[in-house]
C-alpha cells in the first residue's frame, strides 16, 4: 500500500475571513494531502449564482498535493436549517443539491482525489441535522453527483468519530451508522474514521468501523479522515465533565438544533453564555483542577505546556503506526492551524476540547510558527518516507509495541515502545531485542532525541519507554 499523511485546514476555510495560504505549510510538516470544507452556502449564496474565491484559491495552491474536500450542506436557501455554516442538514430541493455538486466537482476538474458529504453526521443537532435515512439519501444525491462529474475522485462516508466509537452497541450513534453502512453502501468508496482518544485503541475502533459494514456482508478501505491527542477523551472523568458542559453548551432552548451561522456565532462571543459562565469558574479554579484536566487549559505553566507538547508527539507516532498496522494507509492529522488568525477565546468549550491540537500558529497574519507536535509531524512523515507497509511484530507482552517498517527501496525499519501511565511519561525503560540484519544502526525517538543501541548477532538492542523510537540501518559514506 501507499502511506499517505495528511493534514486538515480545519471547518472555516474562507468562511471568517479570505481564503489562506496554508498548502505549502502543511507540505513543509511531511503532508502529501490536505483536507478542507467548502459549504453550500459559500459557494451557491443565491440560487444559480457561484462564488467559486474560496475554492479556486484552494486549487491554486495545491500544486501535485493531494485534496480531499468536506463539502457541508449549509445553505440559508437551500437546505432545511437555514444557515451558512453548521449544522448541514437536508436539501430542500435534490435537483438543486445535486446541480451544486455537480458544479463544484466540474469546477475541481479532477483535482480533488476525495469527496465527502458533511462530517460526523451522527453528531445530530450539531453536525447534521436530520436523520440517518436522510443522510443515506442525500448520500447517494451527492456520490452520483461526483461520481458523474469525475468517476475517478473516490467518495468518503461521512466520519465515524468519538461518539460512535465510544458508545455501546445499541446506542443511537452506533445505530445511526448501522443504518449508513446497510443502506448507503453502493453510495461510498471509502469509510472514514476518527481516532482521537488512547492510542492504543486505535486497533479496536478500526475493527469496530469494519464490523459496520461486515455485518451487513461487505468491506470497504478504512481511512483515518481525522486523528490527534491528546484530547479529554483519553481520560474518562474528565470526558465526564466535559459530556455535561457540552449538554448544557449546546442545547437549543427549544430543543432543536443549534444554528451556527457566522452572525450567530459572533453574537454569543460577544453574549456571557452559560458555557462562557462555567469556563470563567473552570479557569478561576485552575489551582484546583486535576491535572489531566490542565493539560487542556490556555496560557498553563511552561512545564504544563511542554508535557503536553511531548504526550502529543508520542501519540501521534503511536496512533500513526497502530493504524498503518491494522491496514489503513490514509492518516490526516487534525489540523494544521487555529480557525481565526490572532484569535483565541479560552471560555469557549470547543477550545477546551481542541485549542491545543493545531500542528503551527498564525505569526503576522499566516500560518508560519510550527509547534512542537507540528515538528512530531515531520520527524515522522521522515521517518516514514518511503515505506509501503507496517507490521507489528509480537514479542509476546501486550505492552510492548513493536513494529517493522517495510520500505519499498532500501533497508526496512523498526520502531518500538511500552505503555505506560500517560501523565508519568511511560514505565521505566525496559530492554528489547529484535531481528535486524543490517550491521550498524541509528535511532531516534519521535521527539528527536537520540537514542543508544547495539547492533550484535543478528539483533538489535535496545532501551523501550513510551516514546515511540524508530530504529533506521546505517548507510556507510
Amino acid at each position: 500500500m501507499k502511506i499517505t499523511l495528511g493534514v486538515v485546514r480545519g471547518i472555516s476555510y474562507g468562511v471568517f475571513g479570505p481564503p489562506d495560504t496554508f498548502v505549502p505549510q502543511a507540505r513543509s510538516l511531511g503532508a502529501t494531502l490536505v483536507r478542507a470544507y467548502v459549504y453550500w452556502a459559500q459557494v451557491e449564496p443565491s440560487p444559480g449564482h457561484y462564488d467559486w474565491s474560496a475554492v479556486d484559491a484552494l486549487l491554486d495552491q495545491l500544486g501535485g498535493t493531494a485534496a480531499w474536500l468536506t463539502v457541508c450542506s449549509s445553505s440559508r436557501w437551500g437546505t432545511r436549517v437555514p444557515t451558512d455554516f453548521q449544522p448541514p442538514s437536508p436539501a430542500l430541493d435534490d435537483s438543486a443539491y445535486e446541480r451544486f455538486v455537480g458544479a463544484l466537482v466540474r469546477r475541481c476538474a479532477g483535482r480533488i482525489r476525495y469527496w465527502q458529504a458533511n462530517n460526523e453526521p451522527s453528531n445530530t443537532g450539531l453536525l447534521w441535522s436530520g436523520t440517518a435515512g436522510e443522510y443515506v439519501h442525500q448520500l447517494e444525491l451527492f456520490a452520483r453527483a461526483v461520481r458523474t462529474a469525475d468517476p475517478s475522485a473516490r467518495v468518503v462516508l461521512g466520519g465515524c468519530g468519538y461518539d460512535v466509537l465510544a458508545s455501546p452497541p445499541g446506542s443511537p450513534q452506533r445505530d445511526f451508522f448501522d443504518e449508513l453502512a446497510r443502506s448507503g453502501r453502493d453510495a461510498f468508496d471509502l469509510f472514514s474514521v476518527h481516532l482521537y482518544d488512547d492510542p492504543h485503541r486505535v486497533p479496536e475502533h478500526l475493527e469496530t468501523a469494519r464490523g459496520f459494514m461486515r455485518a451487513h456482508g461487505y468491506e470497504r478501505p478504512l481511512v483515518a479522515g481525522e486523528h490527534n491527542g491528546p484530547t479529554l477523551f483519553d481520560f474518562p472523568a474528565a470526558t465526564a465533565e466535559l459530556e455535561r458542559s457540552m449538554a448544557a453548551a449546546f442545547a437549543a432552548p427549544d430543543g432543536g438544533p443549534v444554528r451556527m451561522s457566522t452572525e450567530e456565532l459572533a453574537a454569543q462571543v460577544a453574549a456571557e453564555t452559560p458555557d462562557r459562565r462555567a469556563l470563567r469558574d473552570l479557569y478561576a479554579r485552575r489551582d484546583e483542577l486535576p491535572p489531566e484536566l490542565r493539560l487542556f487549559l490556555a496560557d498553563e505553566p511552561a512545564p504544563t505546556q511542554a508535557l503536553r507538547d511531548r504526550i502529543a508527539g508520542r501519540q501521534l507516532a503511536q496512533r500513526v503506526l497502530l493504524a498503518l498496522a491494522g491496514g489503513v494507509d490514509t492518516l490526516v492529522c487534525w489540523s494544521l492551524a487555529p480557525e481565526v488568525p490572532d484569535y483565541a477565546d479560552p471560555y469557549n468549550v470547543m477550545d477546551l476540547m481542541f485549542g491545543r491540537l493545531p500542528l503551527m500558529d498564525f505569526a503576522g497574519g499566516r500560518i508560519a510558527r510550527v509547534r512542537p507536535e507540528g515538528e512530531a509531524h515531520r520527524r515522522l512523515a521522515g521517518l516514514l518516507h518511503g515505506a509501503d507497509r507496517v507490521d507489528r511484530i509480537d514479542v509476546g507482552d501486550p505492552d510492548l509495541f513493536a513494529f517493522r517498517i517495510h520500505c519499498d527501496s532500501g533497508p526496512d525499519r523498526l520502531a518500538v515502545w511500552a505503555r505506560g501511565d500517560v501523565l508519568a511519561e511511560g514505565p521505566p525503560p525496559r530492554p528489547v531485542r529484535l531481528p535486524w540484519a543490517a550491521e550498524r544502526a541509528t535511532a531516534v525517538d519521535v521527539l528527536g532525541a537520540a537514542r543508544p543501541l547495539r547492533c550484535a548477532d543478528g539483533t538489535v538492542s535496545l532501551l523501550a519507554d513510551g516514546t515511540p523510537v524508530f530504529v533506521t540501518a546505517e548507510v556507510e559514506r
